[in-house]
């Protein structure tokens, strides 16, 4: 039989307190009186089992205490709860403390990597924000400084800056904005309008408007047999279409440059549908997939900024569709393609 830590210091503590309880009572009636083997066999198993309990009892209060003590210093609750519950156990009292100190330990250390990865990720962050904010504003610094140093006076350039610096601006509107809808989007403040919309007449419509920017990169859009057009969806419109827009816009920024081809798909999916939106592009890298959703994240940085964006498409549409309580994921293999798939409540 196994004894705990209390028991076995109790066990000797009473086995040594009972022998010099025996040394004790024989020298001193060898010295002073008769000596008599009857008193000695009594009194030895009274001494012994009054001195293991008194001492088994002490030492388990001890522990409790101490590790009421450890309970509190390393911030569980409720510590008189789990105490309780050590009464129960027949482990070792010190055992308990061990684990509950691993545990604490485990936590604090899984905290502290949490932490690092933030800061990981803070970093980067600012780091991608100061970059994307500093190349339009410094290339409208110089296209106004050409202006102001002679070249407004000259036809063949003023006109041709003034609307390169149009699109920085706007590019840096479409920077703030977006950054704007995803703070919004991340603390809850934007309350979604959900209705019953036909989900086939939403994605033709937004095929018609992206139909021409398709075109000038080489890019087909198609759409496939399975979205029927009775299919209706519970969602909010004016989010569902910008969450077409972005990943249609990110199929034909990296669809294949000789002939691209995107298409459209859906499937039921118990009280949801799937759609997908595929692509026969480069593809993503396998290390990257995980961080596609990422703000500002490229896989490949210096390509993605001259195909323009902000960087924060995919951010935007995986908070939008989480906000509806929704699911997206990624497939992808490089040299081959990429899908997109999220799931809507069906209407």
């Amino acid at each position: 039989m196994n004894l705990s830590t209390s028991k076995q210091i109790s066990l000797i503590n009473a086995s040594l307190t009972t022998a010099l309880f025996g040394v004790l009572y024989m020298v001193t009636l060898t010295g002073f009186f008769s000596f008599t083997y009857y008193p000695l066999i009594v009194l030895t198993p009274l001494v012994f089992l009054f001195v293991y309990v008194v001492s088994n009892l002490l030492f388990d209060q001890y522990i409790k205490d101490k590790l009421k003590v450890i309970y509190k210093s390393i911030g569980l609750l409720k510590p008189e709860i789990d105490l309780a519950k050590t009464k129960k156990l027949k482990n070792d009292e010190l055992e308990i403390v061990n684990n509950v100190v691993l545990k604490w330990s485990e936590e604090k250390k899984k905290e502290i990597e949490e932490l690092k990865e933030l800061a990981v990720y803070r970093r980067e962050f600012l780091g991608n924000i100061s970059h994307e904010l500093k190349t339009p504003i410094f290339n409208i610094q110089g296209y106004i400084l050409t202006l102001l140093e002679g070249g407004i006076d000259d036809k063949n350039i003023n006109e041709r800056f003034l609307k390169k610096t149009e699109k920085s601006i706007n590019r840096l509107i479409a920077l703030v904005e977006d950054l704007e809808e995803i703070t919004k989007l991340e603390s809850g403040e934007l309350k979604l309008k959900e209705e019953v919309f036909n989900l086939y007449d939403l994605t033709r419509e937004v095929i018609d408007y992206m139909e021409m920017k398709a075109a000038n990169n080489n890019t087909k859009i198609l759409l496939h047999a399975s979205l029927n057009k009775s299919m209706k969806v519970r969602a909010d419109k004016k989010r569902i279409r910008q969450v077409l827009i972005n990943l249609i816009d990110n199929a034909i920024k990296y669809g294949n440059p000789a002939e691209g081809r995107i298409t459209i798909l859906a499937y039921n999916f118990h009280n949801n549908y799937l759609i997908e939106v595929r692509d026969n592009g480069i593809g993503i890298p396998e290390d990257n997939i995980h961080r596609i959703f990422e703000r500002f994240y490229r896989t490949e940085k210096s390509r993605s900024r001259d195909t323009g964006g902000t960087g924060l498409g995919l951010a935007i549409v995986k908070h939008i569709i989480e906000a509806h309580r929704q699911t997206i994921s990624v497939r992808s293999k490089e040299g081959e393609g990429t899908t997109f798939s999220f799931t809507l409540r069906m209407g």
